[in-house]
């Protein structure tokens, strides 16, 4: 009996180890959670609906800190090169991760080497969305307005996986777009909307309220499947673009070197907030498939990603930064 109660109290204690190493030698300092955007984009809307739950879930204040740049560079480098010690946390996207990784020459960090993923949040395709002043509805219509003006249209570039993908899209529609690059995705919406852009590429989470509202039009979905929020929006594929599969995606990630029973206790408390009801049902609105893998999942989503895009890059050409 003596010797199951000492296996057991055993067991207890380790089982309450990683949730105290968040807190060892801090002095219960907050977490800060840098994110690549401006407030309102897809990855700071999913932090901020998952920071309560976090937040209980670790016994730490956690602060959103948001570092917008072009491709989410700034807030990626800063996670990258700050202590391995948990209090750094770092929502990342398949643009920052993925497609920088290929896209630079000289990128400032790893986003393989550098990072310990923790756990995707979800997956989405991205609209292609336009100023409700260009004609028809139809990616076909638009490359029958915009063949016969090379160069004269405007691209908001709100981050690396809009851009490549509509690189890719203009190739392959034999297009040439001219792209203006903003920090995230609601200067983005708002630069088309105001007409200051003429298209952009963007989640269905950045823009639904404009589609539905008519101050934004959306030519297609860049994913194999529709939106759900966006069901009568069909996908590229639909409409004869040939193999044509641009999803995005968002998670947590530390910084590399992080303790494993740290990234670990994160890991439990992201995938519990993420099977919360009410989160689910959130995400669910804004069009999200929620995914909630292990950080060896997520790793080699991560390191897939690299090889896709770095190969997407080659192949057309697109020029590296």
């Amino acid at each position: 009996m003596r010797t199951n109660l000492l296996v057991l109290a055993t067991a207890v204690l380790m089982a309450l180890v990683p949730t105290h190493l968040l807190a060892q030698g801090s002095g219960k300092r907050p977490v800060r959670v840098l994110t690549p955007a401006t407030p309102g984009g897809p990855g700071d809307v999913q932090i901020r609906l998952l920071l309560p739950r976090l937040s209980e879930a670790l016994g730490q204040t956690l602060i959103v800190d948001n570092r917008a740049s072009n491709n989410g560079i700034v807030a990626m480098d800063i996670a990258a090169k700050s202590p391995p010690d948990g209090h750094t946390f770092a929502v990342g996207n398949s643009g920052t991760h993925a497609v920088n990784a290929s896209l630079y020459l000289k990128l400032p960090y790893d986003p393989v080497r550098d990072f310990a993923p923790v756990s995707q949040f979800s997956t989405t395709g991205m609209v292609v969305a336009a100023s409700p002043r260009l004609p028809g509805t139809s990616i076909r219509d638009l490359v029958a307005f915009a063949g016969g003006q090379p160069g004269k249209l405007n691209v908001a570039i709100a981050g690396a996986t809009g851009e490549l993908a509509g690189n890719a899209l203009w190739s392959q529609l034999q297009l040439k777009m001219t792209n203006v690059p903003y920090k995230g995705s609601a200067p983005s919406t708002l630069a088309v909307a105001s007409g200051e852009a003429d298209l952009a590429l963007l989640t269905p989470l950045a823009i639904q309220t404009q589609v539905r509202s008519g101050k934004l039009k959306a030519y297609g979905i860049t994913s194999k499947e529709r939106s759900p929020v966006l069901p009568d929006v069909p996908t590229l594929m639909e409409q004869g673009v040939t193999g044509y599969d641009f999803p995005f995606w968002n998670g947590l990630f530390v910084a590399a070197r992080t303790p494993d029973s740290i990234v670990r206790t994160v890991h439990r408390a992201v995938v519990t907030a993420l099977q919360d009801a009410d989160v689910k049902e959130r995400f669910k609105q804004l069009g999200l498939v929620t995914v909630g893998n292990t950080p060896q999942e997520f790793r080699e989503v991560v390191k897939r990603d690299v090889e896709k895009y770095r190969k997407i890059i080659v192949e057309s050409g697109i020029p590296r930064l």
